[in-house]
């Protein structure tokens, strides 16, 4: 069984990376913006769509960066396999969700929100200079975030 994944990597005007710190049934993730493939959508679609649910925000997609070439195993579940699309993303309006200065720092609402769902997430920028493999925890993501650091160097 595969599960499908959309990624954006959105930098701003000050040359930083987004990222969202995410805690899901007790652990902890920093990785890039986006979620997983809906059936009859497209992989472009869906990473609109999942800016606007986490993030009230319209974005335009863009160069697809990276798809995974390599096995990887669901860390939630042993018999999927993950396949993650990467692409650029560029805001089209201003952020308006707050955006956290430190890792994993959740409100007392986003407190609340994790006893019924088990699930929350926050927001927040890293400078161009402290970005690298070791901002993201995922697997994949830290591919990409390897191949971004040695190709890219301004926004």
């Amino acid at each position: 069984m595969f599960t499908i994944r959309v990624y954006g990597i959105l930098l701003n005007e000050l040359n930083q990376v987004l990222v969202s710190d995410e805690k899901i049934r007790g652990d902890f993730f920093t990785k890039f913006p986006g979620g997983g493939l809906e059936f009859g959508e497209g992989t472009r679609d869906c990473l609109r769509r999942e800016f606007l649910e986490e993030m009230n925000l319209k974005v335009e997609v863009g160069d697809h960066i990276y798809t995974t070439d390599f096995y990887q195993m669901s860390a939630f579940n042993p018999t999927q396999q993950i396949i993650s699309i990467y692409y650029y993303a560029k805001a089209l309006e201003p952020i308006a969700v707050p955006l956290r200065l430190t890792p994993f720092e959740f409100d007392e609402d986003q407190h609340k929100l994790y006893e019924t769902t088990q699930e929350i997430e926050s927001f927040r920028f890293i400078d161009w200079d402290q970005f690298g493999e070791d901002a993201v925890h995922l697997p994949i993501d830290k591919v990409v975030a390897r191949m971004l650091k040695n190709g890219r160097t301004t926004v």
